[in-house]
Protein backbone atom coordinates (compact mmCIF):
# COMPACT_ATOMS: atom_id res chain seq x y z
CA UNK A 1 0.00 0.00 0.00
CA UNK A 2 1.74 3.60 -0.90
CA UNK A 3 1.33 6.17 1.60
CA UNK A 4 -0.07 9.51 1.21
CA UNK A 5 2.14 12.27 -0.09
CA UNK A 6 1.22 15.81 1.64
CA UNK A 7 1.91 18.74 0.06
CA UNK A 8 1.99 21.94 1.76
CA UNK A 9 1.60 25.26 0.06
CA UNK A 10 0.75 29.13 0.61
CA UNK A 11 -2.07 29.88 2.20
CA UNK A 12 -5.08 30.79 -0.01
CA UNK A 13 -3.07 29.32 -3.00
CA UNK A 14 -5.49 26.97 -3.92
CA UNK A 15 -8.84 28.25 -5.61
CA UNK A 16 -11.89 27.90 -3.21
CA UNK A 17 -13.56 25.62 -5.64
CA UNK A 18 -11.05 23.11 -5.75
CA UNK A 19 -11.11 22.43 -1.54
CA UNK A 20 -12.34 19.51 -0.04
CA UNK A 21 -11.58 19.57 2.94
CA UNK A 22 -10.74 21.64 5.89
CA UNK A 23 -8.74 20.64 8.97
CA UNK A 24 -9.03 22.01 12.35
CA UNK A 25 -5.81 21.40 14.61
CA UNK A 26 -6.60 22.86 18.14
CA UNK A 27 -6.17 24.03 21.55
CA UNK A 28 -7.71 24.47 24.34
CA UNK A 29 -6.43 25.04 27.69
CA UNK A 30 -2.98 24.96 26.28
CA UNK A 31 -3.41 21.31 25.21
CA UNK A 32 -4.18 19.74 21.77
CA UNK A 33 -7.82 18.53 20.80
CA UNK A 34 -8.60 15.36 19.22
CA UNK A 35 -11.77 13.70 18.45
CA UNK A 36 -12.81 9.96 18.25
CA UNK A 37 -15.17 8.98 15.57
CA UNK A 38 -18.09 6.63 17.18
CA UNK A 39 -16.94 4.13 14.60
CA UNK A 40 -13.00 4.12 15.43
CA UNK A 41 -11.10 3.66 18.54
CA UNK A 42 -8.70 6.00 17.32
CA UNK A 43 -7.85 9.80 17.64
CA UNK A 44 -8.34 12.74 14.48
CA UNK A 45 -8.37 16.53 14.38
CA UNK A 46 -11.96 17.92 14.04
CA UNK A 47 -11.98 18.61 10.01
CA UNK A 48 -14.31 17.18 7.56
CA UNK A 49 -15.64 18.34 4.10
CA UNK A 50 -16.72 21.31 3.01
CA UNK A 51 -20.13 21.94 2.00
CA UNK A 52 -21.74 23.50 -1.44
CA UNK A 53 -22.27 27.27 -1.11
CA UNK A 54 -19.64 26.98 1.87
CA UNK A 55 -16.22 28.48 1.99
CA UNK A 56 -13.13 26.70 3.40
CA UNK A 57 -13.24 29.42 6.53
CA UNK A 58 -17.00 28.64 7.13
CA UNK A 59 -16.54 24.59 7.02
CA UNK A 60 -13.70 24.91 9.11
CA UNK A 61 -15.93 26.74 12.18
CA UNK A 62 -18.89 24.58 11.32
CA UNK A 63 -16.55 21.18 11.36
CA UNK A 64 -14.93 22.36 14.85
CA UNK A 65 -18.43 23.39 16.56
CA UNK A 66 -19.98 19.71 16.01
CA UNK A 67 -17.15 17.67 16.55
CA UNK A 68 -15.89 19.41 19.81
CA UNK A 69 -18.94 21.57 21.02
CA UNK A 70 -16.22 24.73 20.83
CA UNK A 71 -18.55 27.83 21.10
CA UNK A 72 -15.68 30.50 21.22
CA UNK A 73 -12.41 30.27 19.80
CA UNK A 74 -10.39 32.14 17.38
CA UNK A 75 -8.85 30.95 14.07
CA UNK A 76 -5.42 31.25 12.14
CA UNK A 77 -5.30 30.29 8.72
CA UNK A 78 -2.04 27.90 8.64
CA UNK A 79 -1.34 26.50 5.06
CA UNK A 80 -3.28 24.70 1.76
CA UNK A 81 -2.60 21.46 1.29
CA UNK A 82 -2.76 19.02 -1.73
CA UNK A 83 -2.84 15.37 -0.72
CA UNK A 84 -2.02 12.09 -3.26
CA UNK A 85 -3.05 9.24 -2.05
CA UNK A 86 -3.10 6.04 -4.54
CA UNK A 87 -3.41 8.19 -7.36
CA UNK A 88 -6.39 10.22 -5.83
CA UNK A 89 -5.70 14.08 -5.11
CA UNK A 90 -7.37 15.80 -2.62
CA UNK A 91 -7.13 19.34 -1.38
CA UNK A 92 -7.90 20.74 1.72
CA UNK A 93 -6.95 24.08 4.01
CA UNK A 94 -5.64 24.10 7.20
CA UNK A 95 -6.04 26.02 10.40
CA UNK A 96 -5.22 26.38 13.95
CA UNK A 97 -7.64 27.33 16.92
CA UNK A 98 -7.25 28.26 20.05
CA UNK A 99 -10.27 27.64 22.12
CA UNK A 100 -11.34 29.90 24.52
CA UNK A 101 -15.29 28.05 25.46
CA UNK A 102 -16.41 24.57 24.98
CA UNK A 103 -19.83 23.40 24.79
CA UNK A 104 -21.70 20.25 25.72
CA UNK A 105 -20.82 18.21 22.59
CA UNK A 106 -23.34 18.04 19.76
CA UNK A 107 -25.32 15.29 18.76
CA UNK A 108 -22.98 13.93 15.71
CA UNK A 109 -20.68 11.21 14.94
CA UNK A 110 -18.19 11.90 17.34
CA UNK A 111 -18.32 9.79 20.50
CA UNK A 112 -15.34 11.46 22.83
CA UNK A 113 -12.91 14.56 22.69
CA UNK A 114 -9.93 14.51 24.23
CA UNK A 115 -7.05 17.00 25.55
CA UNK A 116 -3.22 15.30 24.97
CA UNK A 117 -0.23 17.25 25.55
CA UNK A 118 1.55 15.79 22.53
CA UNK A 119 0.20 13.56 19.58
CA UNK A 120 -1.66 11.02 20.75
CA UNK A 121 0.04 7.05 19.05
CA UNK A 122 -3.22 5.73 17.92
CA UNK A 123 -4.28 8.43 15.23
CA UNK A 124 -7.10 7.68 12.23
CA UNK A 125 -4.69 8.58 9.53
CA UNK A 126 -1.29 8.48 11.24
CA UNK A 127 0.83 9.69 7.96
CA UNK A 128 -1.46 12.35 7.52
CA UNK A 129 -2.04 13.79 10.77
CA UNK A 130 1.46 13.64 11.60
CA UNK A 131 2.67 15.89 9.38
CA UNK A 132 -0.08 18.33 9.67
CA UNK A 133 0.32 18.33 13.30
CA UNK A 134 3.96 19.12 12.72
CA UNK A 135 3.15 22.19 10.42
CA UNK A 136 0.38 23.14 12.39
CA UNK A 137 2.63 23.26 15.64
CA UNK A 138 5.90 25.06 13.99
CA UNK A 139 3.57 27.81 12.94
CA UNK A 140 1.30 28.01 15.67
CA UNK A 141 3.98 28.42 18.13
CA UNK A 142 5.82 31.22 16.20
Amino acid sequence: MTKPIVNFLDPLSIPEENLKYSIVCSKYQNKWVFVRHKLRNTWEMPAGHIEENESALQAARRELYEETGAKEFSLKLIADYSCDWQGEINCGRIFFANITHLGELPESEIAEICFFNNLPEELTYPVIQNVIFEKVNMVSST
